[in-house]
């Protein structure tokens, strides 16, 4: 029980600090962008090229853990469905585990 409440109150503590640097989902598309080699708007385009799908994933990931999104709100966002996202952010989750992909560039709030 204790650990599950320090890993809860650990991923409210990198949500505000990333929120209080100014990470916003504009922001986390833009980075993602950036460690895919791809533009944002390929980040975010419809469709199913492999590279789109993985972006897209990292995307779901770091918006809904990291800055706290709600996936229906991600949804919204990217024309996809609640489900969707749900899934491709676990592939996320994988994907920055295997890459070592941080949503941040900014060593002070590593992730």
């Amino acid at each position: 029980m204790e650990s599950v409440l320090k890993s809860a109150e650990e991923a409210l503590e990198e949500k505000y600090k990333l929120k209080a640097r100014g990470v916003d989902f504009d922001r986390v598309v833009c980075r993602v962008a950036e460690v895919m080699n791809m533009s944002p708007e390929q980040v975010t385009a419809l469709g199913k090229s492999p590279q789109t799908v993985k972006a897209r994933a990292l995307l779901c990931f770091w918006a809904h853990r990291k800055l706290g999104e709600s996936t229906i709100e991600i949804a919204k966002k990217l024309r996809i469905s609640q489900p969707a996202v749900s899934r491709a952010a676990k592939r996320g989750e994988q994907l920055e585990k295997e890459k070592k992909f941080e949503p941040t560039t900014d060593k002070r709030i590593k992730t």
